[in-house]
């Protein structure tokens, strides 16, 4: 069982930048796949990045990538996601997420949600 916390959302204007963090409960953090998740008011949920387990693989949506980057530390049993250059379109509700195996794959723990806005 892994529990995840996210933290780190708030109002900003286009242009700006936030950091986003997950904090994960569990000793076995290390070794699973982590993902960040966003959904926006009205549409479905979609998926923003991804790392695997030892943060040498990294993945992208092409509406965030040279913008956002995802990143670990196992030591601190948390994860990352940077974002820079925020537009008005990035606003959402931002998961993060934990898989077992393939982090392009299913995921099976999700963390309740932080709200990142971005006026224009």
């Amino acid at each position: 069982q892994v529990q995840l916390v996210e933290s780190g959302g708030g109002l900003v204007q286009a242009g700006g930048s936030l950091r986003l963090s997950c904090a994960a409960s569990g000793r076995t953090f290390s070794s699973y796949a982590m993902g960040w998740f966003r959904q926006a008011p009205g549409k479905e949920r979609e998926f923003v990045a991804a790392i695997n387990w030892s943060g040498s693989s990294t993945y992208y949506a092409d509406s965030v990538k040279g913008r956002f980057t995802i990143s670990r530390d196992n030591a601190k049993n948390t994860v990352y996601l940077q974002m820079n250059s925020l537009k008005p379109e990035d606003t959402a509700v931002y998961y993060c997420a934990a898989a077992r195996t393939d982090p392009r794959g299913s995921y099976d723990y999700w963390g309740q949600g932080t709200q990142v806005t971005v006026s224009s």
